[in-house]
């Protein structure tokens, strides 16, 4: 028997895969627990409308991905500090960085904020900021003394 994947089934299926499975397993596991539904000419026709949905939806969000992309490099974030002849006391950490951006305007999740080192000096640091898939923005962060 024929079916579509509607969910993750570790090594026997994606989501919107078709697969030829005997009838037993078909009806007895993959339909009965909401795994699968039966391969026909109307699930086929949702399936390819359901695809071409993501597909635009997809194409949308990188769209907006790559919007924000040229917003966020324009800026340079400015973060007052305390140190002592040049040493700062801590770093700057991600939530710090995102609370300044949606001060700005922009909300980013500090999940998103990929750091490589702590800020823990004075001057202009770049950050990653993962945007989208594999869209990923530069941030300058401007660290001043108080």
């Amino acid at each position: 028997m024929k079916v579509i994947f509607i969910k993750d089934l570790k090594k026997q299926g994606r989501i919107n895969e078709v697969k030829e499975v005997s009838d037993g397993y078909a009806t007895n596991f993959l339909i009965k627990n909401g795994y699968a539904v039966k391969y026909t000419k109307a699930s086929s026709d949702i399936l390819k409308r359901d695809i071409t949905n993501k597909k635009n939806e997809d194409e949308r969000q990188e769209q907006e991905a790559l919007k924000l992309k040229k917003n966020i490099e324009d800026l340079i974030i400015e973060i007052k500090v305390t140190s002592n002849k040049g040493k700062m006391f801590g770093s700057i950490s991600t939530k710090q960085i995102s609370e300044e951006l949606k001060k700005k305007g922009v909300i980013i999740d500090k999940k998103n904020i990929l750091s490589s080192d702590s800020l823990s000096t004075l001057g202009v640091h770049e950050i990653d900021i993962k945007l989208y898939k594999k869209i990923i923005a530069k941030l300058r962060v401007n660290l001043l003394e108080k």
